[in-house]
C-alpha cells in the first residue's frame, strides 16, 4: 500500500488557502477596530453615568448628614431651652447663698452639661450694651460712662453657638447729657487751625 505524502492532500492548492486565510485576517482586523470604537464609546458613557451616580450619592449623603446634625442640633436646642428657668432659679439661689451641700454638687454637675452641650451664658456689668444680644429694662445717665453700657445685669443671656437663646435683660446707661467726651480727630484738628489763626491775628 503506497503512503500519502506528508503535507498537503492531494488536490490542495496551498496558494488559494493562503489567499484564504489572509482575507479572513484582514476581515477580522477591520471587524475588531469597528468594535473597538463601539466599546470604547460604550466604556466612556458607562463610565460618565458611574461619575454621575456617584456625585449623586455623595451629594445625597452630604445632605442626610446636614439634615441628621440639624435636628440634632434642634433637639439638643429644644432641651437646652427647657432648662434656662431651672438655671435661672440655681443663679438666684446663688445669689442669696442657698447653693450649698449636696444642692450645690447637682447645681455645678447640670452646669457642667448644659455648658458641655453648647449652652454658653452672656452678660457682664460694663460691657457695651449691644441691642443684638441685649435687651434693656432700665435706662439711665451717668457721667462715668462714654457710651451706652449695661450696668446691671437683671438676667443673664443664653446662646448656642451664634445663636442667641434668650437675650441678656439689662440696665443701661447713657452718657450724660452735656458730658465732654475724649477729643477725636476732627476735633484736635479743628482747635489746632483756631490755634494757628489766633497767632496769625496776634502777629498782625
Amino acid at each position: 500500500m503506497t503512503e500519502k505524502p506528508q503535507g498537503a492532500e492531494p488536490g490542495d492548492d496551498s496558494a488559494a488557502e493562503e489567499a484564504v486565510i489572509k482575507a479572513a485576517e484582514e476581515a477580522a482586523a477591520g471587524g475588531d477596530s469597528a468594535g473597538d470604537d463601539t466599546a470604547k464609546r460604550e466604556l466612556a458613557e458607562r463610565t460618565a453615568d458611574l461619575q454621575r451616580l456617584q456625585a449623586e450619592y455623595q451629594n445625597y449623603r452630604k445632605r442626610v448628614e446636614r439634615d441628621r446634625l440639624t435636628v440634632r442640633e434642634i433637639a439638643v436646642s429644644n432641651i437646652l431651652e427647657s432648662l434656662i428657668p431651672v438655671l435661672d432659679d440655681i443663679g438666684r439661689a446663688r445669689e442669696h447663698g442657698e447653693v450649698t451641700g449636696g444642692f450645690k454638687s447637682v447645681a455645678e454637675s447640670l452646669e457642667t452639661v448644659v455648658a458641655k452641650l453648647g449652652l454658653q451664658q452672656f452678660g457682664k456689668e460694663g460691657e457695651p450694651f449691644d441691642p443684638t444680644m441685649h435687651e434693656a429694662l432700665m435706662h439711665s445717665y451717668s457721667s462715668d460712662v462714654t457710651e451706652d453700657t449695661c450696668v446691671q445685669i437683671l438676667q443673664p443671656g443664653y446662646r448656642i453657638g451664634e445663636r442667641i437663646i434668650r437675650p441678656a435683660m439689662v440696665a443701661v446707661a447713657e452718657p450724660q447729657p452735656g458730658t465732654q467726651t475724649t477729643a477725636g480727630p476732627d476735633a484736635e484738628s479743628a482747635k489746632s487751625e483756631e490755634s494757628d489763626k489766633a497767632d496769625g491775628g496776634a502777629d498782625s
